[in-house]
């Protein structure tokens, strides 16, 4: 029998990018309290990179422990700039006071993803990206989110790279995939490696 895959997350980017993949999987959100852990990592003084790589692998080994035989994925992301945290805003006003922070600033996205299988971590990655913001005017940014509506409450940067939020940078340096939220062609190499590729044709 091929090995079942399994995402440990609602993230409707990372269910994309492995749907546009080709890969045959289920989607379970873990239900790790991110906002929990953040605090306590913080508290430990833990840099953006280790946030990243500790929420994603919680993610994966808490629905490993429900489905041992099957390959399961956790992503997480963070973003830094200037020595700030940033997360996923909770309101359309606290994504444009984000926004405003960031503008005419180079931040750093950090993603990390992790495999388990049978409850243990297998395999994980971690990679990071560079993104510099045009300083763009308060009418172009209020305009820009008239347009982007919720959908930029989805992303920890207030921004879909891979839509309108490409407006917003006058500057990427990182792998494209990464800045979307899962490194994905490390993540195909070693899937591939244990026997988990492209999904067949029905």
């Amino acid at each position: 029998m091929p090995t079942s895959l399994i995402l440990a997350s609602a993230s409707s980017s990372r269910r994309q990018l492995l749907r546009n993949a080709g890969l045959n999987f289920e989607s379970e959100p873990s239900g790790v309290d991110e906002e929990e852990v953040k605090r306590s990592l913080l508290a430990k003084r833990s840099a953006p990179q280790e946030i990243a790589e500790k929420l994603a692998e919680m993610k994966a080994l808490r629905v490993s422990t429900k489905h041992p035989e099957a390959m399961v994925v956790g992503g997480d992301s963070t973003l830094a700039c200037q020595g700030r945290l940033f997360d996923k805003p909770s309101s359309i006003e606290a994504a444009r006071k984000q926004l405003l922070a960031l503008r005419g600033q180079t931040h750093e996205l950090f993603s990390c993803v992790v495999v388990a299988r049978g409850g243990a971590r297998l395999w994980h990655w971690n990679e990071r990206a560079r993104l510099t913001m045009r300083p763009f005017n308060e009418a172009f940014l209020d305009a820009y989110l008239a347009r982007a509506g919720d959908a930029v409450l989805d992303s920890v940067g207030a921004y879909q790279l891979e839509g309108l939020g490409a407006h917003l940078f006058s500057r990427v340096d990182g792998d494209y995939f990464t800045i979307l939220g899962l490194p994905l062609l490390p993540l195909l190499s070693f899937l591939a490696g244990h026997g988990v590729g492209l999904a067949k044709a029905a």
